[in-house]
């Protein structure tokens, strides 16, 4: 019985890191870029977009169509590196597996 109590506080103790973990991942700001630089999104580690940048020499009003891939390359970037930052902090806990819902 002893054992089953230990484990039992192991369990909570990382379910309390990993929840922790969550929280801060909503801190962290990844930057993705298209164009060179020429757009610029920020996003938190929830995947929520924070802003968008577009220097001025990315418009050209004959062109919306290019901008509008840049602004679509850019955001895919971030989401992308969103991703990798939060399967390498929630990694810690599940040790690589993929578990639907956790992050």
């Amino acid at each position: 019985m002893n054992n089953m109590n230990q484990m039992m506080k192991q369990v909570k103790k990382m379910q309390e890191q990993m929840l922790k973990a969550q929280e801060e991942l909503g801190s962290k700001t990844i930057e993705g870029t298209s164009g060179g630089g020429v757009v610029t999104v920020q996003v938190n580690g929830h995947k929520k977009v924070l802003a968008i940048a577009i220097k001025p020499e990315a418009v050209d009003p004959d062109d919306v169509e290019m901008l509008q891939d840049l602004v679509l390359t850019a955001v895919n970037d971030a989401l992308t590196k969103a991703e990798e930052l939060a399967n390498a902090d929630m990694g810690k806990f599940t040790g690589g597996m993929k578990i639907p819902g956790l992050f």
